[in-house]
């Protein structure tokens, strides 16, 4: 809540704002936060946008004029509500479109330009850094080593480590909710055959994951936290089983409708679901859904850089 302009106490520090701007594959985001109880990060206000750029990477390898422009706007849009929110530092990054898109550098100028923030693509390294940081932080008496899976639009990162340091090893598996979609999934609901067919494609690329032990596991990302409605918070492998049946027998606006959850992402959900599913299946343990990620990663280093300095 904006403040209403009453006098604070003699003595007491402002506390600090800042805002993460992040531009993925399927959708923009907003986090504007500050420090809370205990250090941990707070959200003051959140945003979504749905921009699918990944759907036009996938199809021409490029993103359009028009994507742009939307994308540009919304980016303004964030800038200036992170702002009128008190945030004295802004970070803009670019997740899997920075690294996967022909014109992505037409897509960071752009973002520096309309924001007034030099906006940085993450890498596929840092991404996943970033959201076991925002999963983990804050929590305490985890079995180790603790796996973090962050399943985006255009690419899955799995991060395994102890949440007291950064993580000790990091695998990035390029395929995503919005990806596998775009190949295999068009259909709404898809046949039977293409669900099989993109079973197949993401036990392939899960093959980089074998050998890998964890004593936790937490899920991050949209997908994760829309099949939280659908199953709850812990996605073992009867519930995540439950999770594909319903998602792939109806189409995705019924899907919407029934459990609250936005129709874009209810396209790409039976994906996400196939993702984490196989994950889950490899990794052999509950997937737990995290309550932060990568925004509150990268919110948590800008407050913890700003009080260092």
């Amino acid at each position: 809540m904006l403040g209403s302009g009453n006098s604070r106490p003699s003595g007491q520090t402002p506390r600090m704002t800042v805002a993460v701007i992040d531009i993925g594959s399927n959708t923009g985001r907003l986090l504007v936060a500050r420090r809370g109880s205990a250090s941990a990060v707070v959200a003051v206000r959140t945003e979504r946008t749905v921009l699918g750029l990944g759907h036009e990477i996938e199809r021409t390898g490029t993103i359009s004029v028009a994507k742009l422009e939307h994308t540009m706007a919304c980016a303004r849009r964030y800038a200036t509500l992170a702002r009128a929110h008190g945030a004295t530092h802004i970070d803009v990054v670019v997740t899997a479109p920075g690294r996967q898109s022909a014109n992505a550098e037409m897509l960071v100028t752009g973002l520096s330009h309309v924001t007034g923030v030099a906006a940085r693509v993450l890498s596929a390294h840092d991404e996943g850094c970033y959201a076991f940081e925002g999963a983990t932080a804050g929590l305490t008496g985890l079995d180790l080593p603790v796996g973090v899976c962050d399943v985006g639009g255009g690419s899955t990162e799995l991060a395994v480590g102890s949440p007291d340091h950064r993580p000790d090893g990091l695998i990035s598996i390029d395929i995503g909710s919005l990806r596998l979609t775009s190949r295999f999934l068009s259909g709404d609901p898809p046949s039977r055959r293409a669900v099989e067919r993109a079973v197949d494609e993401v036990r392939d690329h899960l093959g980089d994951l074998a050998g890998i032990q964890v004593a936790t596991a937490l899920a991050t990302g949209g997908s994760a936290r829309a099949l939280r409605k659908l199953v709850g918070r812990t996605l073992d492998e009867r519930r995540l089983e439950r999770a594909v049946r319903i998602v792939s027998r109806q189409p995705s606006d019924r899907l919407a409708r029934a459990y609250g959850i936005h129709v874009e992402r209810a396209r790409v959900l039976l994906a996400g679901a196939l993702i984490l599913r196989e994950t889950q299946g490899v990794l052999g343990v509950p997937l737990i859904v995290a309550r932060g990620g990568l925004r509150e990663g990268l919110a948590d280093m800008l407050l913890a850089e700003r009080s260092a300095a």
